[in-house]
């Protein structure tokens, strides 16, 4: 393709460089650009379009295009460049939260009694989930049942110097229930860690202890990390339990739809 700054437009029958182009015009094409492409790429081309791409007019335009852009924000977002990059890889880190792809994704710590097992909802004396889109969960036994995940940062597209300098929002989000008929017990952890896997950072509430004849409702359990110490490369992610009657079978804790997303810090 021919250099950017090179002749390519004709603007009003009269042949002219895409560098003289309006400001304002240059921001509305390059902000069509996958960020990617303009950060590595457009960048480069010369001085006219690093200043452009640098512009806060420009990212908040490409949030405006993707729906991530809210008046409100205006005064709280205090770079738009990187709210934008964190807009865009937000998702849920945890892999197969709601067990429709069985176990895979998940490390099985420990797996006693008569182990995990998966059960379509609501299961038996229990009840459906606020979210009609969650149609499984897990299901511990009467011995130790516990599950992790561990998330490496930047394979998910959070780099280094982003989650040291911007610390964004690390938000953690669980749901638990009990069987109607059975006590149990659910515990929670989660570690943020650095390269060596150092602890930096833990949630780790007590543990929920649910007596029998209980309304098995499903409850979320929720923790936002903010201002945590640089040098954070991966989240841990454990969670599980047991029943507290000791009954063959799987009238243990219940736990589904876990999620962790990384988001902009707003002001």
């Amino acid at each position: 393709t021919a250099d950017a700054c090179s002749p390519a437009r004709r603007l009003s029958g009269v042949m002219t460089t895409i560098g003289d182009l309006p400001e304002d015009v240059l921001v509305e094409l390059l902000s069509l650009l996958p960020a990617r492409e303009l950060v590595c790429t457009c960048r480069l081309v010369c001085s006219q379009w690093r200043y452009v791409v640098d512009l806060t007019t420009l990212w908040k335009r490409k949030c405006q295009r993707e729906g991530f852009y809210v008046q409100t924000l205006d005064r709280s977002v205090s770079d738009w460049k990187i709210f934008y990059m964190l807009c865009s890889l937000k998702r849920n880190l945890i892999k197969n939260p709601c067990a429709e792809e069985n176990f895979q994704h998940w490390k099985l710590d420990n797996n006693d009694g008569d182990k995990w097992k998966i059960e379509h909802l609501p299961g038996p004396h229990g009840k459906e989930m606020p979210d009609s889109k969650v149609h499984k969960y897990f299901v511990t036994s009467y011995g130790p049942c516990f599950k992790s995940q561990l998330i490496t940062l930047q394979k998910e597209g959070y780099w280094n110097q982003l989650m040291d300098e911007k610390r964004p929002e690390i938000v953690v989000k669980d749901w638990y229930a009990a069987r109607f008929d059975c006590g149990c017990r659910y515990e929670l952890t989660v570690r943020l860690l650095s390269e060596d896997y150092i602890v930096l950072e833990e949630f780790h509430p007590e543990p929920v202890v649910i007596e029998q004849w209980n309304d098995a409702a499903w409850r979320e359990i929720s923790h936002t990390f903010q201002n945590y110490p640089a040098g954070v490369r991966y989240i841990w992610f454990q969670h599980g339990g047991q029943d507290t009657q000791f009954w063959a079978g799987w009238y243990g804790i219940r736990v589904t739809n876990s999620s962790i997303t990384i988001g902009p810090l707003t002001l």
